[in-house]
């Protein structure tokens, strides 16, 4: 029998795959809050002008900087490209898009899509 070897543990890839696209959206999300708190402060405003249901604030920040060094430091250049196109992008784009855009055939986008999502559920602790 072949044993593969493989970089990554035997996980259930689909639901690794939900996790790391669920996180990358809440930090698109996330973002956006961080960038709005700025602002705030940039002007002078001390507290928030929208009613807060959870005061959540360091752990979101927290989210937001491992994130960041995930993305910046797990990835090489086309993994980030293609994670940035499929889910940080304002306007959704579909895979097909994203692999004729970037001059890529099917398989090794696939390839490259999935490796991306298994260095930013390492990374993260999230495998």
């Amino acid at each position: 029998m072949n044993m593969q070897l493989s970089f990554f543990p035997d996980v259930d890839e689909k639901h690794v795959s939900s996790v790391v696209v669920k996180e990358l959206k809440k930090y698109k999300a996330l973002k956006v809050r961080q960038q709005n708190k700025k602002e705030l402060t940039d002007k002078g405003i001390a507290g928030d002008i929208f009613p807060k249901v959870m005061d959540n604030d360091l752990e979101n920040e927290l989210k937001v900087i491992q994130m960041e060094r995930a993305l910046d430091n797990s990835l090489d250049h086309l993994e980030r490209k293609i994670i940035e196109m499929k889910y940080l992008s304002p306007e959704s784009q579909n895979d097909i898009n994203i692999y004729m855009e970037l001059g890529l055939q099917k398989t090794p986008y696939y390839e490259k899509k999935k490796t991306a999502i298994f260095m930013i559920a390492s990374s993260l602790g999230i495998i």
